[in-house]
């Protein structure tokens, strides 16, 4: 296989928080336990995971994103001169038709960005410890720091010049995968919300509202990701998670990825993208003709945010679609987004959510060998 995955089989990586976990969580919020007897509660349930992914036939393993809250703010303020100010209010949508209000949280630098201490290597060691496959750490994109604030965001007094403020940011993203790879990572996925934004023509015109230029963005945002991925050994795998938003089974953003396709096929210099392409409002597979030699597009093809199964013939004839546009061995299959982005969790059970990851493994197999 050409592919650098470790199977044609892939997962984005968040998965339904079990009771205990969102019990123990409750018991710190309440003073009932310590942040420590939580992290036992967790390494209990990260262990069962890891057994529970392998059975399953996956070969990239994640912690199911089970210490976090959200994605990406709990890696984001552990970074020095990170903070969190509030969110953007926004109505994620659905298929029930009714809107989800919900205001993701918005990170606003207050002092220089600096990387001080690891942030996921002893996360990533104790997953290493229990899975006997490949473990892989997501992280959020380093482009969460930009996008939903834009340039108000980034003090002048603190960044007179922008171009400083996305080298500190690279610099940061440095350490911190240098720091994962002595400790023996060599997955890594960075999840983005904002390159797929900028395919949707409300979030574009919300952007420009906020001083951000939605043509010249996606080029600003790949030199920043390269940048931050610039030390990374030559064996790490690097993977970009493009996502619409995923909040209690709701999206937030529509629209094809034509807008960013050519950029960021031609100028992100990673090995896999994850694109989501659950339903319609994802667009067509046209923009993968801008995919070149040597990197994989893992299809999304399964839905995290319904529970009805998807049918084999149907991924089949989808995946076959794509491959008009792409080689089929520069294609792999995934759920479209994970199962929980937050900590509430999309609305299915965790046996529809076993039966996605299983329906994913056997096309893989009978598609792929």
């Amino acid at each position: 296989m050409s592919t650098k995955l470790p199977s044609r089989a892939d997962h984005v990586g968040s998965f339904l928080r079990p009771r205990k976990v969102l019990d123990g969580r409750q018991a710190l919020a309440d003073g009932r336990i310590s942040a420590e007897a939580l992290r036992e509660i967790e390494d209990e349930a990260i262990a069962e995971l890891a057994q529970w992914q392998e059975s399953l036939g996956l070969k990239a393993i994640t912690d199911g994103e089970f210490r976090r809250y959200f994605f990406h703010t709990d890696f984001l303020l552990q970074l020095n001169g990170v903070e969190e100010h509030g969110g953007i209010e926004k109505a994620f949508k659905n298929d029930t038709g009714k809107d989800v209000h919900f205001a993701p949280p918005k990170m606003v630098v207050s002092g220089e960005v600096e990387h001080t201490n690891p942030i996921q290597v002893r996360d990533f060691e104790y997953l290493k410890s229990v899975a006997t496959k490949m473990p892989k750490v997501t992280i959020p994109s380093p482009t969460m720091l930009h996008f939903r604030a834009g340039r108000s965001g980034i003090p002048a007094e603190v960044y007179p010049e922008m171009q400083d403020f996305y080298a500190d940011v690279a610099a940061a993203y440095r350490a911190e995968i240098k720091a994962l790879t002595d400790a023996g990572c060599r997955y890594v996925q960075m999840d983005d919300t904002n390159l797929a934004y900028l395919c949707d023509e409300t979030h574009r015109a919300d952007a420009q509202a906020r001083g951000v230029d939605p043509d010249e963005t996606p080029r600003q945002y790949a030199k920043l990701i390269n940048d931050s991925f610039r030390d990374a050994p030559s064996d790490m795998l690097k993977a970009i998670h493009l996502c619409r938003g995923n909040f209690r089974s709701s999206w937030a953003a529509e629209g094809g990825y034509e807008p960013v396709a050519e950029i960021m096929f031609s100028e992100l210099d990673v090995d896999a993208f994850f694109l989501e392409y659950d339903d319609p409002r994802s667009g067509d597979f046209a923009p993968l003709r801008f995919l070149p030699k040597g990197k994989t597009v893992v299809l999304g093809l399964v839905t995290t945010k319904l529970g009805k199964l998807e049918s084999k013939d149907d991924l089949k004839r989808r995946i076959d679609a794509a491959a008009k546009y792409a080689d089929l061995d520069q294609l792999a299959l995934s759920p479209q987004c994970g199962f929980a982005s937050t900590v509430h969790g999309n609305d299915l059970t965790t046996e529809q959510q076993a039966s996605k990851i299983r329906l994913v493994v056997d096309v893989a197999r009978e598609v792929w060998g």
